[in-house]
């Protein structure tokens, strides 16, 4: 009889000192499940890329241990790179209905088939090999949220998913408590928990507090109200309805994921639309502008939102005109600041009232401060801690609240992506590193674009590029034709002639070099021009433009 492994590993793929792409992989003897496969956006130095999702690697080499993928609710940052994962790893999924409609539009926009999708609510159980995986109900900025309870031959790992301790949610569906105070008196060997607000202290609002700022605006507001919010915060959106039936105003929508989120939620029954309230885009005309509400995307200033697209007047069906009030109901992600500025002045302009910022109480997060990570460590009690879902120092801080709180440092583990942690009722310990990182998506390709390709897109969008053409004979070593120079986002060329004529000549004077020193090999002779020409030019304009010498033969 095989004696089994008196360990079980934890391996965090992603959202270990960062943002977003969060995936975590519970490894026990040769079975594996994966909690959550999130997606990141790109920052400001990943120049044309869309997407970024963990490597898998570790994944696709041991697939045939990998038993199921658990999700923990429907955010981008946790089910975003399902679409992708999905096309390399055949396993079941495990998620709550809401997260799993979701997931399904966004894998049917990938061509991926939903056939693997298991729907769970709030309070099941099921067993997936040697784990038997909890669901329990937490509150968040989206509905459905759950956390895990995973129950292992070595001991419980609780992760609590991303939370608040909302005592008044718009549901009426409370954190459960006393599910996890249960698993606490019971004994958890591991808890990972979020620390996205880690550094905050006090409580997170209730989202209910935003319908009160709401009614605030509605009151007082005397042309159209437009709205924009993360398109998966369900209960802001019925918040906003709410108001708008409260106040006698139709409600129209815009931008195709608010579009996608608010059929689902209120198909599956997880938003109450009064019958004739919603209109369609077209309409709004048909009505009074004080009898219109607009729900839009856009309240991160992404470039092609519908918000944007209304800012810079740009947008076919709707123009901010004097007398809107546009509310902002969202805080920018870290990274967007500049662009939700932009989008803000933009808006103006136009002449529109802008509701915006912590001050105004549009908006709350959806993540748990550290009064409440204080209460949901007091509640389970775990032997072991991991903070997860955060930068780096919100996970120190994290540690430093969980020490605040008792529990001895060498039983903290603050790791980082692909790091192995191994736990035995024993000890904890950190054992060897896997593989894991960012893949890009750029378009349909993934992964194809890496630091090479972005350091050439840095260089070529910083100081431009030059293409020098030359027509060479094989045999006798000597130019036929040029040398051309064309170039792009280096200098206009009409006004720097003398530059690019004395470029010519440094050119040609290092073919003729190579001529003379018997050098033929096409690769040499690319080398010497691009050193020639670059350290001429570096003297010249102290810019480095991408050199791109082309021969052709004859």
């Amino acid at each position: 009889m095989t004696k089994m492994p008196q360990k079980i590993q934890i391996i965090p793929l992603g959202g270990m000192g960062e943002i977003g792409k969060n995936m975590t992989v519970i490894r026990y003897g040769d079975e594996i499940i994966v909690i959550d496969s999130g997606l990141m956006f790109p920052e400001d130095d990943m120049l044309g890329i869309d997407l970024v999702i963990p490597d898998i690697s570790y994944l696709i080499e041991n697939q045939d241990m990998v038993k199921a993928i658990i999700l923990t609710h429907g955010h981008e940052d946790h089910i975003g790179a399902l679409p992708y994962v999905l096309k390399q790893l055949n396993v079941p999924v495990y998620g709550t209905k809401l997260t799993l409609g979701i997931l399904q539009g966004r894998l049917k926009e990938n061509n991926v088939s939903p056939v693997n999708l298991n729907p769970v609510k709030a309070g099941d159980q099921i067993q997936v090999g040697a784990f038997k995986i909890g669901f329990i109900h937490v509150s968040h900025s989206i509905a459905d949220a759950v956390a895990l309870s995973i129950q292992t031959p070595i001991g419980t790992i609780v992760h609590t998913g991303d939370f608040k301790l909302d005592q008044t949610p718009i549901d009426g569906k409370v954190t459960d408590f006393h599910r996890f105070a249960e698993l606490g008196d019971q004994g958890v060997l591991v808890m990972l928990a979020d620390s996205t607000n880690a550094e905050r202290p006090g409580y997170t609002k209730s989202e209910r507090s935003v319908g009160a700022s709401f009614d605030d605006t509605f009151r007082n507001a005397k042309g159209r109200i437009i709205i924009a919010s993360f398109s998966s915060n369900i209960h802001r959106l019925q918040q906003a309805i709410d108001m708008a039936c409260k106040f006698k105003r139709k409600v129209a929508i815009l931008g195709r994921s608010m579009v996608n989120v608010v059929s689902i939620a209120s198909e599956l029954g997880y938003m109450n639309i009064p019958e004739g309230m919603l209109i369609d885009i077209d309409e709004i005309k048909n009505y009074p502008l004080s009898g219109i509400v607009i729900l839009t995307t856009g309240s991160q200033g992404e470039p092609m939102s519908a918000l944007t697209r209304m800012a810079m007047s740009d947008h076919r069906k709707v123009e901010i005109m004097p007398g809107d009030t546009v509310i902002i109901s969202a805080t920018p992600i870290p990274g967007n600041e500049k662009l939700v500025s932009k989008t803000i002045d933009f808006l103006f302009k136009q002449g529109a009232d802008v509701v915006y910022g912590a001050s105004s109480g549009i908006h709350v997060s959806g993540h748990a401060s550290q009064e409440e990570l204080k209460m949901m460590h007091n509640l389970v009690r775990p032997k072991y801690f991991v903070p997860v879902h955060g930068e780096y120092r919100h996970l120190i801080v994290h540690a430093k609240l969980a020490q605040d709180l008792g529990m001895p440092k060498q039983n903290i583990l603050v790791a980082e992506n692909g790091q192995v942690l191994e736990f035995s009722p024993e000890k904890a310990v950190i054992n060897g590193k896997v593989t894991a990182g960012k893949v890009l998506v750029d378009g349909l390709g993934v992964g194809d674009v890496g630091n090479i390709v972005l350091r050439d897109r840095r260089q070529l969008s910083q100081d431009g590029i030059l293409i020098v053409v030359v027509t060479m004979d094989k045999q006798r070593g000597c130019t036929v034709a040029g040398p051309d120079i064309v170039s792009r986002g280096f200098v206009y060329v009409r006004e720097s002639e003398k530059l690019m004529d004395e470029a010519k000549d440094k050119v040609q004077l290092a073919l003729d070099k190579c001529q003379t020193n018997g050098i033929t090999e096409w690769a040499a002779i690319k080398s010497n021009v691009r050193d020639a020409l670059g350290k001429y030019l570096y003297e010249r304009t102290r810019r480095r433009p991408m050199i791109l010498p082309i021969i052709m033969e004859i």
